[in-house]
C-alpha cells in the first residue's frame, strides 16, 4: 500500500526539513518489508486565490488531483486524537483490506475544503492546538515511521507501561 504525504506549503532548508527527512528515510527503510512502499511527499504551492474560499477550492482540487485514488486522511484539529497503536492498527488494517494507497493530507494556513473533510477516509488531530504545517509535517513523519515500527514489532516504540 502507498502511503503519500501530501501538503500545502514547501519546507525550507532547517531543524524541521531534517526532522522530516530523518522519520521519512527511517519510514521508507521500514515500508518496504511490511507491505507498504512510500511514504512519498508531494508538496503543493499556496494559492494565490484572492479570497479565503478561493485559496481553499484551489488547493482542495490539486490535493484530491495528487492524492488520486488513495484514500485520504487529513489532518484537522478539530478531529479525534487517536493513540499511536490505534493509528498503526488503522494502517495496517488498511493495507490488510487490500487498499493500493493513503494520502495523508497537510492544508495550508487557510485550511481545507469542506470538500476535502468530506471526502476523508479518516480525520485525525495532533492536538487541539493549531500548529504550523512545518511541525506538523514532522509529527505526522514521525507518527508514520513509528506505526511501521509497531506493526513491524522493533522496539522504537514504548507504550508508557514502564517496559
Amino acid at each position: 500500500m502507498l502511503i503519500r504525504i501530501v501538503a500545502v506549503g514547501r519546507l525550507k532548508a532547517g531543524g524541521e526539513r531534517e526532522l522530516v527527512d530523518r522519520y521519512h528515510g527511517r519510514a521508507v527503510a521500514m515500508a518496504r518489508g511490511l507491505g507498504f512502499s512510500g511514504p512519498d511527499i508531494v508538496e503543493l504551492a499556496e494559492s494565490k486565490g484572492r479570497r479565503t474560499e478561493e485559496r481553499q477550492a484551489d488547493e482542495g482540487s490539486r490535493i484530491r488531483e495528487r492524492a488520486g485514488s488513495a484514500a485520504l486522511v487529513v489532518l484537522d484539529e478539530t478531529a479525534p486524537s487517536p493513540t499511536s497503536e490505534a493509528f498503526a492498527s488503522r494502517l495496517a488494517a488498511w493495507r490488510d483490506e487490500g487498499r493500493a494507497g493513503l494520502a495523508f493530507v497537510v492544508g495550508g494556513p487557510d485550511g481545507l475544503s469542506s470538500e476535502v473533510r468530506q471526502a476523508a477516509a479518516w480525520s485525525v488531530s495532533f492536538g487541539r492546538l493549531t500548529l504550523p504545517h512545518q511541525i506538523v509535517r514532522a509529527l505526522l513523519a514521525e507518527q508514520i515511521y513509528r506505526a511501521l515500527t509497531i506493526i513491524a514489532g522493533h522496539p522504537y516504540h514504548r507504550s508508557g507501561t514502564g517496559e
